[in-house]
């Protein structure tokens, strides 16, 4: 196993701990906005000192590009992560991640429609294997059954996380990723700030939440996408993205043994019927190189 595939796994693992950050800021009374928001902006800051330290020239966009971060991120990742967020606390993490991570179906559909790729027979039972498997999840007939809210918020943050692929694949023609990365969390911040009182946020700082803000930009942002970036220079993306699906493994295990979350067999089973049409859809992608 080389430093490439060790850099990609352990970004997946960092994202995948972001429940333990996400549930104990809003447990210090920091709402959904105002989290998604504090984390745009200290992500920002954080990738400006990299890139200061780094190549000051990462930080070079043109005018005339600016719709496509506009794109990835205000369309794309401030309703994911609102989405995301809202799914972690009301559903649990186990659920919400695997959700999130319906977004390689919403990209088959939407690249099928936009860039008139086409869908084969692995995509398409696939693409079957996630409707069944989202009907499991739901838990329909047990105890701890999951809202139709619940799961439609959740597939939300997997179209949402899916448009950030459609829009960052015009912006990473022209830019680095991680340049990319940083512009999107800019424009993420500049759409969500007007939506929060900073006075409210700040009076309810304390040593305990500015760690777990942090965390969350450091932890489960900058880190893991330096990784990730750092990995995808010496792999093949197909393999990258195979790797990288550790995420929703660790986010699940975290939500079963961390939170104790129920559940049920059919839930167990809708996520492995999930988990598993992802790495199809990926496979699939990895073929094609």
């Amino acid at each position: 196993m080389n430093i490439f595939t060790l850099c990609t796994i352990f970004a997946g693992v960092l994202w995948g701990t972001i429940s333990v950050f996400l549930k104990n800021l809003s447990s210090s009374g920091l709402s959904l906005i105002q989290i998604t928001a504090c984390r745009a902006v200290f992500s920002s800051f954080f990738l400006f000192v990299y890139f200061l330290v780094k190549d000051k020239n990462l930080l070079k966009i043109k005018l005339k590009d600016i719709w496509m971060f506009v794109g990835t991120g205000v369309v794309s990742l401030t309703f994911f992560s609102l989405c995301y967020f809202s799914t972690i606390l009301e559903s649990g993490a186990s659920i919400a991640v695997i959700l999130l991570y319906t977004s390689p179906i919403f990209i088959l559909l939407l690249s099928a429609i936009l860039f008139k790729e086409k869908i084969t027979k692995i995509k398409l039972f696939a693409l079957i294997l996630t409707f069944v498997g989202c009907i499991f999840v739901t838990g329909i007939g047990g105890e701890n059954h999951l809202s139709a809210k619940g799961l439609f918020i959740g597939l939300c943050a997997g179209f949402g996380y899916a448009l950030y692929s459609i829009f960052s694949r015009f912006a990473l023609e022209k830019y680095k990723p991680l340049t990319v990365t940083f512009y999107t969390f800019v424009f993420s911040s500049i759409s969500l700030l007007p939506f929060c009182n900073v006075v409210e946020i700040c009076s309810s700082f304390s040593e305990k939440s500015l760690l777990f803000l942090i965390g969350i930009a450091l932890v489960c942002t900058v880190l893991p996408y330096i990784f990730y970036t750092f990995g995808l220079s010496g792999l093949e993306t197909g393999k990258a993205a195979i790797l990288v699906t550790v995420e929703p493994l660790v986010g699940s295990l975290i939500g079963i043994f961390v939170w104790k979350e129920n559940l049920d067999m059919l839930k167990l089973i809708g996520i492995i019927m999930i988990f598993i049409a992802v790495i199809l859809i990926n496979l699939n992608c990895k073929s094609r190189e």
